[in-house]
């Protein structure tokens, strides 16, 4: 399993999700094969899973401070200058 894997799974249990619950009932025929003589299909809802929001938010903070202190002074002033256009943008957006 790749590592975008992994994480795709972990965002999905952290952020809950819908999942089929699937519950059959059978008979046995005259010579003792089963029959399918119900199928009922449920959605259920899987709570969102704190430990996997947790794993998510330190695993971030790791990357993000590892990423942060590898760019030069310059990199870093063009960082800034992008995140506060897009700041910008999406005030404008809200008013």
């Amino acid at each position: 399993m790749e590592e975008g894997e992994i994480r795709k799974a972990l965002l999905k249990k952290a952020l809950g999700f819908l999942s089929d619950e699937i519950v059959e009932e059978y008979s046995l025929d005259e010579s003792g094969n089963p029959i399918l003589n119900k199928k009922k299909v449920t959605k259920k809802f899987n709570p969102p899973d704190i430990s996997a929001m947790k794993m998510l938010l330190e695993r971030n903070d790791i990357l993000t401070h590892e990423k942060l202190s590898k760019l030069t002074n310059a990199e870093l002033e063009k960082e800034k200058k992008r995140l506060l256009k897009l700041l910008k943008e999406e005030e404008k957006n809200e008013s």
